[in-house]
Protein backbone atom coordinates (compact mmCIF):
# COMPACT_ATOMS: atom_id res chain seq x y z
CA UNK A 1 0.00 0.00 0.00
CA UNK A 2 1.86 3.51 -0.84
CA UNK A 3 2.28 5.90 1.89
CA UNK A 4 -0.25 8.85 2.56
CA UNK A 5 1.77 12.20 2.03
CA UNK A 6 1.23 14.98 4.52
CA UNK A 7 1.78 18.25 2.88
CA UNK A 8 2.27 21.48 4.89
CA UNK A 9 0.68 24.50 2.61
CA UNK A 10 2.56 27.79 3.05
CA UNK A 11 0.57 30.58 1.03
CA UNK A 12 3.24 33.20 0.30
CA UNK A 13 2.20 36.94 -0.14
CA UNK A 14 5.30 39.33 -1.43
CA UNK A 15 7.67 37.05 0.11
CA UNK A 16 5.84 35.97 3.57
CA UNK A 17 3.91 33.11 4.57
CA UNK A 18 0.03 34.39 5.11
CA UNK A 19 -2.69 32.39 6.56
CA UNK A 20 -6.82 33.43 6.50
CA UNK A 21 -10.34 32.08 7.17
CA UNK A 22 -11.74 30.91 4.05
CA UNK A 23 -9.50 33.11 2.43
CA UNK A 24 -10.12 36.17 4.35
CA UNK A 25 -8.12 37.86 7.22
CA UNK A 26 -4.74 37.08 6.22
CA UNK A 27 -2.28 37.43 9.13
CA UNK A 28 1.32 37.28 8.71
CA UNK A 29 3.20 33.78 9.70
CA UNK A 30 6.89 34.18 8.90
CA UNK A 31 9.46 33.07 6.92
CA UNK A 32 8.88 30.64 4.03
CA UNK A 33 12.17 29.72 3.57
CA UNK A 34 12.48 29.32 7.32
CA UNK A 35 9.02 27.78 8.19
CA UNK A 36 9.82 25.02 4.63
CA UNK A 37 13.40 23.98 6.60
CA UNK A 38 11.74 23.38 9.54
CA UNK A 39 9.00 21.13 7.94
CA UNK A 40 11.35 19.03 6.32
CA UNK A 41 13.55 18.70 9.33
CA UNK A 42 9.33 17.39 11.42
CA UNK A 43 9.20 14.72 8.10
CA UNK A 44 7.11 16.56 5.65
CA UNK A 45 6.83 15.01 2.56
CA UNK A 46 6.37 17.19 0.22
CA UNK A 47 5.80 21.49 0.15
CA UNK A 48 3.66 23.48 -1.43
CA UNK A 49 3.91 27.27 -1.91
CA UNK A 50 0.87 29.18 -2.75
CA UNK A 51 1.44 32.55 -4.52
CA UNK A 52 -1.68 33.60 -2.92
CA UNK A 53 -1.30 37.52 -3.96
CA UNK A 54 0.21 36.60 -7.42
CA UNK A 55 0.78 40.00 -9.75
CA UNK A 56 3.17 40.29 -12.70
CA UNK A 57 5.58 42.95 -10.03
CA UNK A 58 5.35 39.96 -7.24
CA UNK A 59 6.77 37.36 -9.54
CA UNK A 60 10.26 38.43 -8.97
CA UNK A 61 10.19 37.99 -5.24
CA UNK A 62 8.04 34.73 -5.44
CA UNK A 63 11.00 33.38 -8.23
CA UNK A 64 13.94 33.91 -5.49
CA UNK A 65 11.63 32.01 -2.18
CA UNK A 66 11.51 29.01 -4.45
CA UNK A 67 15.22 29.00 -5.41
CA UNK A 68 16.42 29.52 -1.44
CA UNK A 69 13.66 27.20 -0.63
CA UNK A 70 14.96 24.65 -3.19
CA UNK A 71 18.66 25.07 -2.06
CA UNK A 72 17.52 24.33 1.69
CA UNK A 73 15.32 20.96 1.47
CA UNK A 74 15.34 17.80 -0.43
CA UNK A 75 11.41 17.05 -0.18
CA UNK A 76 8.96 17.63 -4.07
CA UNK A 77 8.14 21.39 -3.44
CA UNK A 78 4.99 22.35 -5.46
CA UNK A 79 4.44 26.15 -6.61
CA UNK A 80 1.05 27.81 -7.40
CA UNK A 81 -0.35 30.72 -8.14
CA UNK A 82 -0.03 33.10 -11.22
CA UNK A 83 1.14 30.19 -13.58
CA UNK A 84 -0.40 31.26 -16.73
CA UNK A 85 1.75 30.08 -19.16
CA UNK A 86 4.02 27.07 -20.54
CA UNK A 87 6.92 29.70 -19.71
CA UNK A 88 5.29 30.15 -16.46
CA UNK A 89 5.90 26.45 -15.72
CA UNK A 90 9.59 26.34 -17.12
CA UNK A 91 10.72 29.31 -15.25
CA UNK A 92 9.36 27.90 -12.20
CA UNK A 93 10.91 24.55 -12.61
CA UNK A 94 14.53 26.01 -13.35
CA UNK A 95 14.03 27.68 -10.24
CA UNK A 96 13.80 24.60 -8.10
CA UNK A 97 10.10 23.77 -8.30
CA UNK A 98 8.88 20.17 -8.84
CA UNK A 99 5.55 20.43 -9.83
CA UNK A 100 3.30 23.60 -10.25
CA UNK A 101 -0.07 23.90 -9.86
CA UNK A 102 -2.61 25.59 -11.97
CA UNK A 103 -5.73 26.87 -11.20
CA UNK A 104 -7.66 30.17 -13.06
CA UNK A 105 -5.38 30.19 -15.98
CA UNK A 106 -6.15 26.74 -16.71
CA UNK A 107 -10.55 27.12 -16.57
CA UNK A 108 -9.81 30.01 -18.67
CA UNK A 109 -7.94 28.48 -20.75
CA UNK A 110 -8.31 24.18 -20.75
CA UNK A 111 -5.77 23.61 -23.35
CA UNK A 112 -3.39 24.90 -20.94
CA UNK A 113 -3.06 21.75 -19.50
CA UNK A 114 -2.78 20.08 -22.73
CA UNK A 115 0.59 22.41 -23.42
CA UNK A 116 2.05 21.88 -19.88
CA UNK A 117 1.24 17.71 -20.24
CA UNK A 118 2.97 18.09 -23.82
CA UNK A 119 6.00 19.98 -22.76
CA UNK A 120 6.85 19.00 -19.00
CA UNK A 121 4.83 15.32 -18.44
CA UNK A 122 1.47 14.47 -16.38
CA UNK A 123 4.08 14.48 -12.67
CA UNK A 124 4.89 18.30 -13.17
CA UNK A 125 1.23 19.50 -12.98
CA UNK A 126 -1.26 19.65 -10.53
CA UNK A 127 -4.86 21.13 -11.08
CA UNK A 128 -5.82 23.07 -8.10
CA UNK A 129 -9.69 23.69 -7.90
CA UNK A 130 -10.64 26.10 -4.73
CA UNK A 131 -14.17 24.73 -4.35
CA UNK A 132 -17.27 26.05 -2.44
CA UNK A 133 -20.91 24.49 -1.90
CA UNK A 134 -23.28 26.01 -4.41
CA UNK A 135 -26.71 24.20 -4.77
CA UNK A 136 -27.26 25.35 -8.52
CA UNK A 137 -24.64 23.55 -9.64
CA UNK A 138 -25.44 19.39 -10.31
CA UNK A 139 -22.75 18.36 -8.17
CA UNK A 140 -23.88 21.13 -5.38
CA UNK A 141 -20.20 22.20 -5.47
CA UNK A 142 -19.17 24.83 -7.69
CA UNK A 143 -15.31 25.96 -8.67
CA UNK A 144 -13.96 29.49 -8.01
CA UNK A 145 -11.43 31.35 -9.78
CA UNK A 146 -9.19 34.58 -8.65
CA UNK A 147 -8.04 33.21 -5.10
CA UNK A 148 -11.50 31.74 -4.08
CA UNK A 149 -13.47 35.55 -5.34
CA UNK A 150 -15.02 34.59 -7.96
CA UNK A 151 -17.53 31.58 -9.01
CA UNK A 152 -16.50 29.89 -12.03
CA UNK A 153 -19.81 28.77 -13.16
CA UNK A 154 -18.34 25.27 -13.09
CA UNK A 155 -19.66 22.22 -11.85
CA UNK A 156 -16.22 20.98 -9.32
CA UNK A 157 -16.78 17.43 -10.41
CA UNK A 158 -16.90 18.02 -13.73
CA UNK A 159 -13.91 20.13 -14.11
CA UNK A 160 -12.01 17.56 -11.56
CA UNK A 161 -12.76 14.29 -14.18
CA UNK A 162 -12.12 16.83 -17.14
CA UNK A 163 -8.55 17.96 -15.87
CA UNK A 164 -8.17 13.80 -15.09
CA UNK A 165 -9.17 13.80 -18.72
CA UNK A 166 -6.40 15.93 -20.20
CA UNK A 167 -3.66 14.34 -18.16
CA UNK A 168 -3.16 16.08 -14.81
CA UNK A 169 -0.97 14.22 -12.96
CA UNK A 170 -2.70 15.30 -9.34
CA UNK A 171 -6.17 17.47 -7.99
CA UNK A 172 -5.54 19.43 -5.17
CA UNK A 173 -8.96 19.73 -3.72
CA UNK A 174 -9.62 22.68 -1.62
CA UNK A 175 -12.36 23.54 0.41
CA UNK A 176 -13.52 27.17 0.89
CA UNK A 177 -16.02 26.41 3.29
CA UNK A 178 -13.65 24.53 5.60
CA UNK A 179 -10.57 26.69 4.67
CA UNK A 180 -9.13 27.38 8.15
CA UNK A 181 -12.01 27.00 10.24
CA UNK A 182 -10.22 23.99 11.58
CA UNK A 183 -13.38 21.82 11.74
CA UNK A 184 -11.90 19.10 9.95
CA UNK A 185 -11.97 18.40 6.04
CA UNK A 186 -14.75 18.28 3.77
CA UNK A 187 -15.43 14.81 3.21
CA UNK A 188 -18.40 14.94 1.00
CA UNK A 189 -16.50 16.80 -0.98
CA UNK A 190 -13.51 14.44 -1.04
CA UNK A 191 -15.80 11.43 -1.49
CA UNK A 192 -17.42 13.38 -4.83
CA UNK A 193 -14.24 13.54 -6.04
CA UNK A 194 -12.44 10.30 -5.66
CA UNK A 195 -15.59 8.88 -7.11
CA UNK A 196 -14.59 10.96 -10.41
CA UNK A 197 -10.91 10.85 -10.44
CA UNK A 198 -8.67 8.03 -11.17
CA UNK A 199 -5.23 10.82 -10.35
CA UNK A 200 -4.17 11.04 -6.72
CA UNK A 201 -5.98 13.76 -4.42
CA UNK A 202 -5.13 16.05 -2.48
CA UNK A 203 -7.48 16.69 0.52
CA UNK A 204 -6.74 20.31 1.85
CA UNK A 205 -9.30 23.10 3.48
CA UNK A 206 -10.36 22.32 7.28
CA UNK A 207 -7.42 20.50 9.26
CA UNK A 208 -7.97 21.39 12.90
CA UNK A 209 -6.45 18.65 15.11
CA UNK A 210 -4.44 15.35 14.19
CA UNK A 211 -7.27 13.38 14.66
CA UNK A 212 -9.15 15.21 11.35
CA UNK A 213 -6.06 13.88 8.83
CA UNK A 214 -7.65 10.08 8.50
CA UNK A 215 -11.06 10.98 7.90
CA UNK A 216 -9.72 13.00 4.52
CA UNK A 217 -7.88 9.71 3.67
CA UNK A 218 -10.80 7.38 4.10
CA UNK A 219 -12.68 9.32 1.95
CA UNK A 220 -10.13 8.95 -0.65
CA UNK A 221 -7.58 11.27 -0.22
CA UNK A 222 -3.72 9.78 -1.28
CA UNK A 223 -2.13 13.09 0.62
CA UNK A 224 -3.24 16.04 2.81
CA UNK A 225 -2.44 19.04 2.96
CA UNK A 226 -2.55 21.82 5.99
CA UNK A 227 -1.19 25.18 6.59
CA UNK A 228 -2.63 26.75 9.94
CA UNK A 229 -2.55 23.68 12.26
CA UNK A 230 1.24 23.69 11.39
CA UNK A 231 2.43 27.21 11.54
CA UNK A 232 0.56 27.92 14.77
CA UNK A 233 2.51 25.14 16.93
CA UNK A 234 -0.39 23.56 17.50
CA UNK A 235 0.94 20.27 16.36
CA UNK A 236 4.30 19.04 14.57
CA UNK A 237 3.75 16.85 11.33
CA UNK A 238 4.75 13.54 13.65
CA UNK A 239 2.18 14.23 16.02
CA UNK A 240 -0.47 14.37 12.71
CA UNK A 241 1.86 11.36 11.23
CA UNK A 242 1.76 9.59 14.35
CA UNK A 243 -2.83 9.62 14.84
CA UNK A 244 -2.79 8.73 11.47
CA UNK A 245 -0.80 5.23 12.12
CA UNK A 246 -2.76 4.83 14.53
CA UNK A 247 -5.64 4.97 12.95
CA UNK A 248 -4.69 2.54 10.45
CA UNK A 249 -3.51 4.55 7.30
CA UNK A 250 -0.07 4.03 6.22
CA UNK A 251 2.38 6.95 6.58
CA UNK A 252 6.02 7.33 5.75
Amino acid sequence: MLATRVIPCLDVAHGRVVKGVKFQGLTDQGDPVELAARYAEQGADELTFLDVKATVEDAGTMLEVVERTAEQIFIPLTVGGGVRSRDDVARLLAHGADKVGVNSAAIRDPELIDRIVADFGSQVLVLSLDVRREASMPSGFEVTTHGGSRGAGLDAIAWAREGVSRGVGELLVNSIDADGTKEGFDLELLRAVREAATTPVIASGGAGEPAHFAPAVEAGADAVLAASIFHSGQCTIGEVKAAMREAGVTVR
